[in-house]
């Protein structure tokens, strides 16, 4: 498996102005700015995210702004994946730009709660709910997509292939 570890659980719906709220913009640190992550519809997010950690959400995640900030302050909180039952385009191909995998699931979202620990095979598509025993088939990524996350983002990518 490529990503293992504890859930954080959001809806539908969730927009890239409650990812990281328009206020804390003008940050230019990620890593000062993602001590705001989440903050307007989970204030412990923040303070208690761990590396590896795995966010999943519902319907439409990502919605709003087309904010390339909102994928790359949970890439900087150390989340390595987001699973959804889908994701808003531009959020989908934002995160892909900046080297943070996401995988849609779509209706088996529901199966996975906030206890639950998961692992995800990014070759596959595959979500394997640990605690369950059950796997979910998600939208395997391309392998030149799973090539860019890989090497941390489309610019990254860019220059090592010359």
């Amino acid at each position: 498996m490529d990503f293992q570890g504890k859930i954080w659980r959001y809806g539908d719906n969730v927009d890239t102005d409650v990812i990281i709220p328009a206020r804390y913009l003008a940050i230019a640190d990620m890593a000062e700015l993602a001590t705001h992550a989440m903050e307007d519809i989970d204030t412990t997010f923040a303070a208690k995210v761990q590396p590896g950690d795995l966010m999943v959400a519902g319907k439409n995640f990502g919605c709003g702004s087309s904010r390339e900030h909102a994928p790359a302050v949970i890439k900087a909180s150390g989340v390595p994946c987001i699973i959804a039952h889908s994701f808003a385009r531009i959020f989908f191909r934002n995160a892909i730009n900046i080297g943070l995998p996401v995988i849609e699931i779509g209706d088996a979202v529901e199966k996975i709660q906030v206890n639950h620990e998961i692992g995800i095979d990014m070759s596959t598509g595959e979500v394997h709910n640990i605690t369950t025993g059950e796997t979910y088939q998600g939208t395997a990524l391309p392998p030149f997509v799973q090539a860019i996350a890989k090497a941390g983002g489309l610019v990254n990518f860019a220059k090592q292939r010359g």
